[in-house]
């Protein structure tokens, strides 16, 4: 029974716990130290005070071995340590002070012969105290195997604690980097992308421009025929050449094709080829608002936009009349003189005989 207890018992209860491997390397040292000392204080003595130096000797290098364990056995109470640590570093003065004065009168007589452990023993005994004082703060308190075993096993759960947020961090690290590099790239064919559609738009626009005063020459002199309205666009299915969700809006409206001239008599609602903006972009003049005070070109583009909206072409008192249920505020004599000059531009005849021949058709009707 009790030899299947003993087989049981774990392989950390049947180990040296590292605070006792520690004090006993320690320990071996300072008695190996100890040894060396009484060694050399024995040589250095004994010529000088007989056989007392020997028991005088040995009895210092023993009480310095004790104090250095009783530092190991006072634990963390303060006032035993601090005790023992004051004896501890007088006896290793002591102790270190026989070979180095031994040392110092060997070097100022001359043809003395020049001993080594003389100069090591010194040394050793206050590198053996120094490590004394450094170890013991670190070992703490003895514990018994149940103690360090949890000590260890926390100490195991906080590294792998930390292990785990340090992996977490570096991996959150080399994601910021990945997604500041992604968003990077975005952001320059974004740019590129905006710009090019820029670019073309500017072409596009200047090159529309130039053949709109080229356009708007030849149909000051050669109104275009109605027919031509009637030529109708291919279909896209809906595809526009920019994306609405970047912001980008055409620089034209999309031209609507026109339905059959009405072959009834008088003047029929003809469906605009353009749109008043389009027009006013075409002349190179603002768009014209209801109710704004127009200049004389914006005039001609309101006057010109209401005669084109039926066919056959409206009358002065019609396209007046339009004009005013649009909202356009003009006198009637700068509406007068801006028809006039539209008639000549067009060729349509002499204005004066076609406005007075028009009001008369209107006033019999």
């Amino acid at each position: 029974m009790f030899k299947n207890k003993s087989k049981l018992r774990s392989p950390q209860e049947s180990t040296l716990a590292p605070r006792t491997l520690v004090l006993g390397v320690l320990g071996a040292i300072t008695l190996g130290v100890a040894v060396l000392s009484v060694a050399v204080s024995y040589g250095i003595l004994v010529p000088a005070f007989g056989a007392w130096a020997v028991p005088t000797v040995a009895a210092l290098d023993a009480l310095w071995v004790v104090v250095q364990a009783a530092e190991v056995l006072a634990g963390s109470n303060t006032s035993r340590v601090r005790r023992v640590q004051a004896a501890g570093l007088t006896l290793t003065a002591v102790i270190a002070a026989i070979p180095t004065i031994d040392l110092a009168m060997t070097l100022t007589r001359a043809h003395q012969p020049f001993d080594l452990a003389v100069v090591l023993t010194p040394v050793a005994i206050v590198a053996t105290k120094g490590a004394w004082w450094i170890v013991l703060p670190a070992l703490g308190r003895r514990t018994s195997d149940t103690t360090r075993r949890n000590i260890a096993t926390r100490r195991q759960e906080v590294a792998d604690q930390l292990e785990v947020m340090e992996a977490d961090a570096a991996h959150r690290i080399e994601l910021l980097r990945v997604a500041t590099d992604l968003q990077e790239r975005v952001t320059t064919a974004e740019t590129e992308f905006r710009r090019a559609t820029l670019d073309a738009q500017q072409r596009m626009t200047a090159v529309l421009h130039a053949q709109a005063e080229i356009t708007a020459a030849a149909v000051a002199d050669m109104p275009l025929p109605a027919l031509v309205a009637q030529v109708e666009l291919p279909e896209l299915d809906g595809w526009v050449p920019a994306s609405p969700a970047l912001g980008v809006t055409p620089v034209t409206a999309a031209v609507t094709p026109v339905t059959q001239v009405s072959a009834l008599t008088g003047p029929q609602p003809v469906t605009s080829r353009v749109t008043l903006e389009e027009l006013a972009l075409v002349s190179g003049v603002p768009t014209p608002l209801p109710g704004a005070v127009l200049t004389d070109a914006q005039l001609e583009v309101v006057i010109r936009f209401q005669r084109h909206r039926t066919d056959p072409p409206s009358s002065y008192r019609q396209a007046s009349t339009a004009l005013r249920a649009a909202g356009f505020r003009a006198s009637e004599e700068r509406v007068r003189h801006t028809w006039r000059e539209l008639m000549v531009k067009e060729g349509a005849g002499d204005a004066e005989e076609m406005d007075d021949a028009q009001e008369e058709a209107e006033a019999s009707a």
